[in-house]
């Protein structure tokens, strides 16, 4: 029996977010359990304090695709980099200042974007991409991608990605690609 091809998305504010939580949290558990992350209960735990904190920005936006049978398959959010951003301070070489400069509106950054394996390559990624940034106004996106994802990697860089450095974003992590679209 074949997958529907039929998939929603429903974008998603802050407090509506939250009311998903367990739509996100059941695509990221599953996604990220995967390879080359390999994250356990713990690692989703931790993740999902973080997901709870950025839901009261009022930057953020979140979208989940529903599947005809209105299950979650896929996922994505963020939010707009603050002036105070530490995101930059990750990366392995410094970028010029006038990359790294914030204003709380200039950059919208994805946090996560994830979409269940018998969903991929179907464009729902794509959609859930689109979704985060109607009518935010971003000059560009900003995301970091795990070096061994080359799937992840490729469809990024098809949708327009550049990477423009490397960061480990929390202590222990591996290699990721820094990579930014503009957006105008």
């Amino acid at each position: 029996m074949g997958l529907s091809t039929e998939v929603t998305i429903e974008r998603l504010d802050g407090p509506a977010a939250v009311g998903a939580e367990g739509d996100f949290r059941r695509v990221y558990a599953e996604v990220f359990a995967e390879p080359p992350y390999e994250e356990g209960e713990e690692e989703v735990a931790v993740s999902f304090r973080r997901f709870r904190a950025q839901c009261r920005a009022d930057s953020f936006a979140g979208a989940v695709a529903r599947g005809a049978d209105g299950e979650p398959v896929g996922m994505a959010y963020g939010r707009a980099l603050g002036h105070d951003a530490v995101w930059w301070d990750h990366l392995t070489v410094p970028v010029a200042a006038a990359m790294r400069r914030e204003d709380g509106r200039r950059t919208f950054g994805v946090m996560e974007l994830a979409v269940r394996a018998p969903w991929r390559r179907r464009g729902v990624a794509r959609r859930l991409h689109a979704a985060l940034f109607q009518g935010n106004g971003a000059e560009r996106a900003l995301l970091n991608v795990h070096q061994d994802n080359a799937a992840a990697v490729a469809a990024y860089r098809a949708w327009g990605y550049r990477k423009v450095g490397e960061s480990r974003p929390w202590a222990g992590a591996d290699l990721h690609d820094v990579m930014v679209l503009e957006l105008r």
